[in-house]
């Protein structure tokens, strides 16, 4: 192994074997309520050829913006409509992650020479690539990988045409235009952190780093903002042409301002959630990731005078950049009222850069240390590879109904009618799709009571399927009112197929 990390052949070997985990199991069930939701808006978009209108069930669902939708789209033109192309997009933009953080180390100028500039990017992509939070969040169907990319994308943009290079214009020009084309790309993904973060992060770093602005970087927000209001209004404007009012209450007053300043989604968590959450995600980089910060903070708070450490003077600036990467995300979602793990997906890759600069120190000291965090790279690809292939997969199937809608179609129930008793099934929105039980508004109906039920199955002139948590699916088998077969069950809930007497 110690010859392997030494050598340009264990690179490529690498970046092969990342693309393939990266893609590996994405066929695995839809679960949770988010990923089948977001799977069955995009399919119903597809299949009306709408790439604008956003729907669940036939009903507007205005919470998220189009960038996930249209690369499911995308996924089911390629590859039908199944699970892996709704992920397709996802495992895409996690590698472009991967990508960005390898930009960020070969034109950051943190080595002067080229050579070491190339290596400390493949550090930097070899820790993105094997960390927790990027793995995870790249192999399922929602918006945190999608709004991560082009985040990263826009900050290592401005951090390029920030620093002096051999070839200023053209890669100051280049990086100054991808920080205002990926922000609005941000926009798109999930709304208007895409403006917030770009722009606290640098106005956190400049103020770290005690100095102001260029007046070219100042100038540049006026053309910068039309290219950002360019690039969102690809989807904003048209959904306004079309909804008027009700797409800039649902999407912006109450999916951004209310969702941030209260816990009517039902997301609350402690202020310092995001303090274990973001060093877990971390993982397997934790170690070095709680050494730097120790190390970069004592440093900054100290005015220690790093110019007669062993440190190369040129990791200052990417350091102090990491610092607000990690701060501005942290702080902002700290202060919500609304808290998923999810969220502070975006300061992921700042923690990845501050650990790299230690980690790029840590490996150039010796062969054998480079042998060690190659090693652990290399563990951890296969560690997923293995839980996606033996363990994740029954945890899905218990998740997920998917296999009791297969198994009640097999038995006969393919257009019968699907209805939730005393819960509510949101993984049932993709593999019921057009089948489910709504109220007027369009959430799914839920049924509290036998007789309640007895109701709905009277008006019907065929029988229907009710999904139901195991512990009570023996009210309905013990109900006089209809009869019942019980078809089977995945340890969470069971599908039971009812008729009128």
């Amino acid at each position: 192994m110690t010859k392997l990390a030494n050598s340009n052949a264990a690179w490529w070997i690498f970046t092969v074997c990342v693309v393939v985990v990266y893609f590996y199991g994405l066929k695995m069930p839809l679960v949770g309520p988010d990923e089948p939701r977001y799977a069955q808006v995009a399919r119903e978009m597809f299949e009306r050829g709408d790439w604008i209108s956003p729907t669940l069930g036939g009903f507007d669902w205005f919470e998220k913006p189009a960038l996930l939708y249209w690369l499911q789209i995308v996924g089911y033109k390629l590859f039908g409509v199944n699970e892996f192309a709704a992920r397709f997009g996802s495992a895409l933009f996690g590698l472009g992650t991967v990508a960005s953080t390898w930009i960020l180390g070969r034109y950051s100028n943190f080595r002067s020479e080229k050579t070491e500039s190339v290596e400390f990017a493949n550090w930097l992509a070899l820790i993105t690539a094997t960390t927790l939070g990027i793995l995870v969040f790249s192999r399922g169907a929602s918006f945190d990988i999608i709004v991560t990319f082009p985040l990263t994308a826009s900050l290592i943009g401005f951090f390029v045409y920030d620093r002096p290079h051999s070839e200023q214009h053209r890669q100051q020009t280049l990086g100054i235009v991808s920080f205002y084309f990926f922000a609005g790309l941000a926009v798109l993904a999930k709304g208007l952190i895409g403006i917030v973060f770009p722009f606290g992060t640098v106005f956190a770093y400049f103020v770290l780093s005690r100095r102001w602005p260029s007046k070219q970087l100042v100038i540049s927000i006026v053309w910068g903002t039309f290219l950002i209001v360019a690039v969102a209004a690809v989807w904003n404007v048209p959904m306004y042409l079309r909804h008027g009012w009700k797409f800039i209450d649902e999407f912006y007053v109450q999916h951004h301002f209310q969702r941030y300043t209260s816990n009517k989604y039902q997301h609350p968590q402690p202020f310092y959630f995001y303090l274990w959450v973001l060093p877990l995600m971390t993982v397997p980089w934790l170690p070095f990731f709680i050494i730097s910060i120790w190390r970069w903070t004592k440093e900054l708070f100290t005015r220690k005078n790093i110019e007669t450490s062993d440190r190369d003077t040129n990791s200052r600036p990417l350091q102090l950049f990491a610092l607000a990467w990690i701060a501005v995300p942290l702080l902002f979602f700290s202060l919500s009222g609304s808290k998923l793990p999810g969220y502070i997906l975006p300061a992921l890759p700042g923690a990845v850069a501050l650990t790299g600069i230690f980690v790029f120190e840590f490996v150039r000291r010796s062969a054998k240390r480079r042998a060690l965090v190659f090693t652990i790279a290399a563990a951890t690809l296969i560690a997923i590879m293995v839980l996606v292939t033996f363990v994740v997969p029954k945890y899905a199937d218990r998740e997920s109904v998917k296999r009791l809608i297969e198994k009640a179609n097999d038995a006969g129930y393919r257009s019968s009618k699907v209805v939730n008793f005393q819960n509510i099934s949101h993984n049932a929105e993709f593999y019921a799709a057009g089948r489910l039980v709504r109220e007027p508004d369009g959430k799914q109906k839920r049924f509290d009571n036998a007789k309640e039920l007895t109701a709905f199955v009277e008006s019907l002139e065929s029988p229907a399927l009710v999904l139901v948590p195991v512990e009570k699916s023996s009210e309905i088998l013990a109900s006089k009112y209809f009869n019942s077969d019980m078809i089977g069950e995945n340890g969470d809930l069971a599908i039971i197929a009812i008729r009128g007497n």
